[in-house]
């Protein structure tokens, strides 16, 4: 679970083909901007992310909403890509949380995509 010790946190988890185990893979915290989360995303391997993200408002409250996304690239192997498919309702399940978000292109994450949708 994410605890709000930093700005922004993310969980990155991944299926471990082997073992055919969800296993944890990286932690990130105060995370600068949407690029660094970008790029610590491997862009041919799925992967499930958990973010909180700091966000400013206008009037001066500071919200920290979290989402489970799913990454999964076109040109992934479509044996893992099954994989992951089988175990993404597990996830959302054990995560509990509402916003539930799955991107097909990293480029996709960006400074629009968290105001469209983690500011809402």
């Amino acid at each position: 679970m994410i605890k709000l010790e930093h700005w922004t946190e993310t969980v990155q988890v991944k299926v471990d083909q082997q073992a055919s185990e969800i296993i944890l893979e990286e932690e990130l915290e105060d995370l600068e901007d949407i690029d660094e989360l970008r790029d610590s995303i491997p862009d041919t391997q799925p992967r499930y992310v958990l973010i909180s993200w700091r966000i400013s408002h206008p009037d001066g409250r500071i919200s920290y909403p979290m989402a489970f996304i799913f990454t999964t690239p076109r040109d992934c192997q479509p044996q893992l890509q099954m994989m992951y498919a089988g175990s993404y309702t597990h996830m959302i399940k054990e995560c509990n949380l509402t916003k539930v978000f799955q991107v097909r292109d990293l480029e996709e994450l960006d400074d629009d995509w968290i105001q469209n949708n983690l500011v809402r």
